[in-house]
């Protein structure tokens, strides 16, 4: 069984976030929504409080299959845990994922340099070291990364296809009623 961890900070834009989470757990992902806020509950974009799983500090030593960034929020970036987490999975090859303004933490954790990455309009300047996609998700070696909400199920399912293939990606697209749009 697959394992991700999602990191809400205040402000996050829960319709990544969310809808991720449902899309993988759907999938069988075991998803940990962690907060990385002083509190367990983080406040959304849309002032939405959410209760996370877990507090930062009680999973940054475990061991998952992949990170995952929601943005909403650039303040995301500024998290020094999340930084020295981010920089560890990638020295390692794990996978990482992240959306809309969250690919800025990846930028700033220099583990851009050389890959293909995409963010919400207008925030490119935050992707050091990328190149620029065309796609709205976009996956190069370890690392995912998306434009913003309006393709949040296709992030999700590329998620989903990474960690635990196509044909569950597809199952759980079929559910979602959206194999007409989603190709994998």
């Amino acid at each position: 069984m697959k394992t991700a961890a999602i990191f809400l900070i205040d402000g996050f834009e829960e319709t990544e976030a969310l809808t991720t989470v449902d899309i993988l757990r759907r999938g069988g992902v075991v998803v940990t929504t962690t907060s990385l806020m002083p509190r367990q509950e983080v406040i959304s974009k849309n002032k939405i409080p959410v209760k996370s799983d877990a507090m930062f500090d009680s999973v940054k030593g475990q061991n998952f299959d992949m990170i995952i960034l929601p943005g909403g929020t650039l303040t995301i970036k500024d998290h020094d845990g999340l930084q020295e987490l981010i920089k560890k999975y990638h020295a390692e090859g794990k996978l990482i994922a992240a959306i809309c303004a969250a690919p800025a933490a990846l930028g700033r954790a220099g583990v851009l340099a050389g890959k293909t990455a995409v963010c919400y309009p207008g925030l490119e300047s935050h992707l050091a070291g990328a190149r620029i996609g065309t796609h709205i998700v976009e996956t190069d070696g370890n690392i995912t990364t998306a434009r913003g909400p309006a393709v949040t199920p296709f992030f999700a399912l590329k998620l989903l296809e990474i960690l635990e293939g196509k044909a569950m990606a597809d199952e759980v697209a079929e559910a979602f009623l959206i194999p007409m749009v989603y190709k994998g």
